[in-house]
């Protein structure tokens, strides 16, 4: 990662660029990665960055004349069971999207692309014969001799001891010979990387955990250009290693070790075989490959790499100004870093992102998943994951309820199913009678999410919503300051409601957020979940001189969502009859059940009713006093759903840095006649057509499971793909929201498209406007 990003610094012509080792090059994880070049990611620009890699790869060598030992042979992921398949038809799917070459084949041609492997068992199977593998060591030594060729400067033996600061600005380094200053810091530190970014005060959640693979002597009918094996249910990859094989595997449950076991001079070292804990996987191994019965064993190879909690990798700018992480890779370290290097270095240059990376957000992360004890719980449970079965609902079982609502009893006396987000645990549904049995298929809580939704549609649903952020900002420069970083117009008066995006210095998504203004000078920002540290950050960066405090007071305050046409009367039987009075996009105080409440009237899901806050000590009173009036809990299932019928677009599903305003249908929340960060990209891109548009797509197979991401065609032609699904149980029928291509989504409207699920093509009517109640009268009716 930091010979890829020193690398591309010098072609972007930065001479001034200079990398610290603290050992030697390649020292720590790189010099042991088995080193595979696999492209398709979750995400397209996850993916992009890996195509750029492969591309690199195959040209640095003849660039630089340091060989990089690039192989093209491809990989090959087999099924043994139905849901396994669906899984890699459901990938195959998303890398055809994203132009990486993916067939499905038969468990006869799997054979013949790997003659030495049992397939009695197999019943279908994934190539792309595009990816490939590299010399670990080789491709850093490439990427160092071409950044020092651009004229970048490289130190080994030289640990970094601190940072040096100006204000909140990282400006430099302290190492063992002296102090370097710069203009931007990145830290690509491996292992090391927490310990190194505690130094600065900033929480990186990196956990080390041993990594296990067996390299055997040669064995006949072994070719060099056999293709990557991986059979993902038995946990393993496996691929030829100088005649031999290389047999890795991401064990159910792995090893964690602490960075400090590992000692200051950890390098080229490796860490003990463990024949106990790999044998079962070896067991695995010579069932798919029976040759390795009669094989002997080269090594056991056991090194560190380096696992995060939610098992992305870590890109992007910290929460402190110009210092940068790119570090807990996850095990694509080296399939990643040539595209996240490029797209590190462009960041340093521009001064923004090349393209959305929010999957990776370095502040993505709340303070308690960074603890030690979290980190040795879930890591080994990350590595476990890494070949599981990415099935919809799955959820970490290690480090939880490190985040609690003030509700949290109240849902679990309610049987709610609990998810965690930003260390909160939320509820998806209720009434749950232990773990559900996950699949592709129509999940187990369809019939509870239906309940659900019924009840907030003919009577009145209680959602919590007290894992939302909560920003304040107050003082003489509140509106001013709040005018600037926000694209819709914040000089409303007091009592109103104002929904706005924060956008980017491109016109794209930052945040978005809902801001109730509740005095001249003080503002109550609602953003995401997870979006807090991501948004408190941007606020203060640019707050410049502003006379504002900014503070985040999200744990002061409980949020539940009263909604349903029942509401009305449940909140007057309550005692506030004057909230029925409320506008809608007003807010007002009040008293319910003996609790001073502040109700905003607004709707997330298409149904009249309020946002309640009130203080998180008498969250629970009045979630009781709601629930004993009628009120019936409803979790974030049956609440995406019903945005979902209601086309109201989410941040990092409909909404993110690469989309403008105007892309998702957001443009009545802009107020263009004055300049905000993003106004001068906006009115350039409101001169040009815009390239996609967001729809609705109603299916016609009401057995049919669309969960995100699917890729939508017309006529053999691919013009979209899905950002969000559900089934929408107000209208009776699956129901996504996607992007299609502009000149086809002005065209479609009632025209049929297929949604590509899991290689089953699943037909679909066009809605250029929202499927549910589009004119949003049911949501703004009063009591």
């Amino acid at each position: 990662m930091g010979c890829s990003t020193l690398y591309h610094l010098a072609r972007l012509g930065d001479r001034d660029a200079v990398l610290l080792e603290r050992n030697q090059l390649t020292s720590g994880t790189t010099w042991h990665s088995a080193a595979q070049v696999r492209q398709l990611r979750s995400s397209r620009n996850l993916t992009r960055l890996i195509q750029y890699s492969a591309q690199l790869y195959a040209t640095l060598g003849e660039e630089t004349g340091q060989q990089t030992g690039w192989q093209r042979t491809g990989s090959l992921s087999i099924a043994t069971n139905a849901e396994r398949l669906t899984h890699i038809h459901r990938q195959a799917a998303l890398a055809r999207a994203y132009g990486v070459a993916a067939h499905a084949i038969d468990a006869a041609e799997t054979q013949r692309l790997w003659p030495l492997m049992h397939t009695g068992d197999v019943i279908g199977a994934v190539y792309c014969p595009d990816d490939g593998r590299v010399n670990p060591s080789d491709l850093c030594m490439a990427l160092a001799k071409g950044a020092r060729a651009g004229g970048a400067r490289i130190y080994e033996q030289t640990p970094v001891t601190g940072f040096l600061r100006r204000g909140s600005r990282v400006v430099g380094v302290r190492t063992v010979h002296g102090e370097v200053h710069a203009e931007n810091t990145v830290i690509c530190a491996g292992l090391w990387s927490r310990e190194l970014a505690a130094e600065a005060g900033v929480a990186v959640p990196v956990q080390a955990c041993e990594h296990f693979y067996l390299l055997t002597q040669p064995i006949d009918g072994v070719d060099r250009q056999l293709p990557t094996l991986s059979d993902h249910d038995a946990h393993l990859y496996i691929r030829e290693d100088v005649g031999g094989l290389l047999v890795g595997c991401f064990e159910p449950l792995g090893k964690p070790i602490e960075a400090q076991r590992l000692g200051p001079e950890f390098a080229f070292a490796l860490l003990d075989e463990d024949w106990d804990h790999f044998e079962p996987m070896l067991v695995n191994a010579m069932h798919r490959i029976p040759a390795l019965h009669g094989a002997r064993a080269r090594t056991l190879l056991n090194g560190p790499e380096s696992f995060t909690p939610d098992g992305s990798f870590i890109l992007g700018e910290s929460t402190l100004p110009g210092l940068y992480l790119g570090c807990g890779m996850n095990s694509v370290g080296i399939a990643t870093a040539g595209g996240a290097g490029s797209a590190l270095a462009q960041w340093l240059v521009d001064g923004k992102a090349p393209f959305h990376l929010g999957e990776v957000d370095p502040q993505r992360f709340h303070a308690v998943e960074n603890t030690l004890e979290v980190l040795l719980a879930r890591a080994p449970e990350v590595l476990g994951k890494h070949y599981e079965i990415a099935y919809p609902g799955r959820q970490w079982r290690s480090a939880r309820n490190l985040r609690k609502s003030p509700v949290h009893a109240c849902l679990v006396q309610g049987g709610a199913h609990l998810a965690q987000v930003f260390g909160w645990e939320r509820a998806q549904y209720f009434d749950s009678d232990g773990e559900p049995a996950l699949t592709f298929a129509r999940p187990p809580w369809f019939d509870q999410v239906a309940v659900e939704v019924r009840a907030a549609h003919e009577r009145a649903g209680l959602i919590d919503l007290s894992t939302f952020g909560k920003l304040r900002v107050a003082g003489p420069d509140a509106q001013p300051f709040l005018d600037r970083v926000c694209a819709n117009d914040m000089c409303r008066s007091p009592g109103r409601v104002i929904y706005t995006a924060m956008l980017n210095a491109g016109g794209g998504y930052q945040s978005d957020l809902t801001a109730l203004r509740l005095s001249d000078d003080e503002y109550l920002l609602y953003v995401g979940s997870g979006a807090v540290n991501r948004d408190l950050a941007w606020l203060r960066r640019h707050a410049e001189r502003a006379r504002v405090v900014i503070e985040d007071c999200t744990e002061r305050a409980a949020v539940l969502g009263l909604v349903g046409p029942e509401a009305a009367a449940i909140v007057a039987r309550l005692g506030a009859g004057q909230f029925n009075r409320l506008a809608y996009f007003t807010h007002g105080e009040g008293v319910i059940a003996g609790v001073r409440v502040r109700a905003a009237r607004l709707s997330y899901v298409g149904e009249a009713g309020w946002e309640l806050s009130c203080a998180a000590r008498d969250a629970q009173r009045l979630y009781a006093a709601l629930i004993t009036e009628g009120a019936a809990p409803a979790g974030t299932y049956a609440m995406n759903a019903m945005r979902i019928e209601k086309r109201f677009a989410a941040m990092g599903h409909e909404l993110d840095g690469d989309t403008t305003p105007h892309q998702a249908g957001m443009g009545f929340n802009v107020k263009q006649d004055r300049p905000f960060i993003g106004s001068d990209a906006l009115a350039r891109h409101r001169e040009r057509p815009a390239a996609t548009r967001l729809v609705s797509i109603v299916l016609e197979d009401l057995q049919a499971v669309p969960l995100g991401d699917e890729p939508v065609y017309r006529d053999a032609q691919l013009i979209g793909q899905v950002t969000s699904a559900a089934f929408g149980h107000r209208i009776g029928a699956p129901v996504a929201l996607a992007y299609l291509e502009c000149g086809a989504a002005a065209d479609l409207e009632d025209e049929q498209v297929q949604l590509d699920i899991a290689g089953r093509m699943v037909a679909g009517r066009v809605r250029c406007r929202a499927v549910f109640d589009p004119d949003g009268v049911r949501m703004r009716a009063t009591g």
